[in-house]
């Protein structure tokens, strides 16, 4: 797993290894990513990286929270409640250089609680597959002001979500099993 894009294009990534199982790790592969950010730079947002506050929910090893800061993204905050998605994440950030423009929560990201601060604009959901935790954690973002007026939700799962009331849907491909579903809140 690398960067793909951006000033820290190339740069090699901590390796997975075997993982925990239990931590449901299922990293967004390069194909993936590439073609995500070919959707958020090219798509006719606008730039919605550059300057962006990211939010990467069960964010496991943080490879989209890190690849929008290569790509000029002004912070991320991580949100992953595994012990073994966390260490892999403070090795990357650490060989990102990126501990200045980063934050990691011990959080369940279906549960966040009020944001005390100001929203994200760009909101990275790549839940465990099938269980529903999607739906839950932007449930969560939005009961607890998480997301800034006019943010870009792009969400990873095997099957088409459904998007909650005041989401726009506006776009939606699939790569493989893997179904990215790009959402816009209200302005």
């Amino acid at each position: 797993m690398r960067i793909i894009g951006g000033e820290r294009r190339g740069l090699k990534l901590a390796d997975v290894g075997a993982g925990d199982v239990a931590a449901h790790l299922r990293p967004t592969s390069d194909r993936v990513r590439e073609a995500i950010f070919n959707l958020l730079l090219n798509g006719g947002y606008g730039n919605s990286v550059q300057g962006a506050r990211v939010l990467d929910l069960f964010a496991g090893t943080g490879a989209l929270g890190l690849e929008a800061l290569s790509r000029g993204a002004a912070c991320a905050a991580f949100v992953d409640d595994g012990a073994t998605s966390r260490a892999l994440l403070r090795r990357n950030i650490e060989l990102m250089r990126a501990t200045g423009t980063t934050e990691v929560w011990r959080r369940d990201a279906t549960a966040l609680g009020p944001n005390r601060g100001p929203g994200y604009n760009l909101i990275f959901l790549d839940p465990p597959y099938g269980k529903a935790l999607g739906e839950a954690a932007l449930a969560s973002c939005i009961a607890g002001g998480w997301l800034a007026p006019g943010a870009l939700i792009v969400w990873e799962e095997n099957v088409p979500p459904v998007p909650p009331a005041g989401l726009t849907l506006l776009d939606q491909r699939k790569y493989g099993e893997t179904i990215i579903t790009i959402l816009k809140a209200a302005d």
